[in-house]
């Protein structure tokens, strides 16, 4: 093979991901030629409304989804944390690249950390699951909706007056802007979304050429952690506009630290378990088990409620 397509959204930051990824292609087939498809989303027109009101799975995937379907590109590269756990058929992910920071970050106005923050601080988030655990820990705080790229968010911090923003350190990292982060929020207070900081590389599954072409963009430590993750959302069927988070970490001998949460959007209830295992497939089962036996599910069926009312 001598010419590939890849897919990707147009924003700065996966434009930046998606040139980091074929660079890592050329590196591996110099040969290779590799073209560009650009491609709007739904999550990326509909600007104005909360992502859990957009609802539906995908929404930041189906476009480029259809391409492939289309022919129009060979693969496409994703932030997983965007990918629903369920694949549409035909398609799959081919490689799970190794893994930045996947931990939320706290960008103040003034320098302040979130403990110091305050009383009454105005923080601007998309993500229910932010702003689930962020009340939980500070019922004090007014969560302001927060959407756009990473451009829009960082210039809203300071044109709506804001206090602070929570992102996702992997994006700020891959556009080189560390700098800006006040405080990387540890999972203690913040856990991040399912997949955070892993990029997820699609292709058709009978695609062999490409499938073989594209392993080399694997990583298996990255995949067994994020698959203990996605396990957890599997089995609380959740998408990433639910308040569900799992972050999994290795702890040596071959063996992972899970937990996993799920809370009520103003925060007020907020489930937490946390497990060990090698398993990934096992462990994030468990996880799952605990927390419905907790009562994640009449939880999430209310959360769901509320955002279709």
């Amino acid at each position: 093979m001598k010419r590939i397509v890849v897919g990707t959204r147009k924003s700065p930051l996966a434009l930046t991901q998606t040139e980091w990824v074929l660079n890592k292609l050329r590196t591996a087939y110099p040969e290779l030629t590799i073209g560009m498809e650009q491609i709007v989303t739904k999550g990326d027109r509909i600007l104005d409304v909360t992502l859990s009101k957009v609802g539906g799975k995908g929404l930041f995937t189906k476009e480029l989804e259809q391409a492939m379907y289309d022919g129009t590109v060979d693969f496409a590269v994703h932030s997983l944390k965007d990918m629903p756990n369920e694949m549409p058929e035909g398609l799959m992910i081919v490689a799970i690249t190794e893994r930045e920071d996947p931990r939320d970050v706290l960008i103040s106005r003034n320098g302040s950390k979130f403990e110091d923050l305050p009383i009454g601080a105005r923080v601007g988030t998309s993500s229910l699951r932010r702003s689930a655990q962020l009340r939980a820990a500070r019922p004090d705080l007014e969560i302001v909706s927060l959407r756009g790229n990473i451009n829009t968010r960082l210039a809203k911090l300071e044109e709506q007056e804001l206090d602070a923003i929570v992102l996702a350190a992997a994006g700020l990292l891959r556009m080189g802007w560390g700098d800006k982060i006040t405080e990387r929020l540890s999972p203690e207070l913040c856990i991040p979304a399912v997949g955070q900081g892993a990029l997820a590389i699609e292709c058709r599954a009978a695609d062999e050429e490409v499938r073989k072409l594209l392993s080399v963009l694997d990583n298996p430590a990255t995949r067994k952690i994020v698959t203990a993750e996605r396990t957890v959302l599997g089995k609380l069927n959740g998408g990433c506009q639910i308040p569900i988070g799992a972050y999994a970490e290795s702890i040596g001998d071959d063996e992972l630290r899970l937990t996993g949460i799920v809370g009520s959007a103003d925060g007020s209830v907020l489930l937490r378990e946390t497990a060990t295992g090698r398993d990934p497939v096992e462990l994030g089962t468990l996880v799952a088990d605990r927390l419905i036996e907790k009562g994640a599910g009449a939880i999430l069926a209310q959360v769901r409620e509320e955002l279709n009312a």
